[in-house]
């Protein structure tokens, strides 16, 4: 039985040779485990970010694309109010919207909003 904890603590220490097959041993549980565990068990998943800044184009403000749960239950008269306060959170300047367009999809589900924005 001592054999066993000493080895488990031999493990656990990392205490093998370099050039020991203990050691490749190791390694190879190590990589098993990265290249072998589901995302989904650690919850791991990418995350798109909420608010996007797209690129301005020549003559035109600044525009955002806001997804869409961040709008939902919002009442159509506070949404430019309540993007404003979104994006100067996210961005810590003033934008003033100019323009509040949904984007629906084949559904005409709302998928995202395009903000149009100016500095005030």
């Amino acid at each position: 039985m001592g054999g066993f904890w000493n080895g488990l603590k031999r493990f656990l220490l990392w205490d093998f040779p370099r050039a020991g097959w203990q050691y490749d041993v190791m390694v190879g549980i190590i990589l098993l485990f990265i290249f072998l565990t589901p995302r989904d068990w650690f919850r791991d998943q990418p995350k798109a970010s909420s608010i996007v800044m797209l690129p301005a184009e020549r003559g035109h403000g600044q525009a955002f694309w806001i997804a869409p749960e961040l709008l939902d239950g919002v009442p159509p008269a506070q949404q430019n109010g309540t993007v404003e306060s979104l994006l100067r959170a996210r961005w810590q300047r003033p934008y003033r919207v100019t323009h509040l367009q949904p984007i629906p999809d084949s559904e005409q589900e709302i998928r995202g909003w395009m903000a149009y924005v100016s500095n005030p």
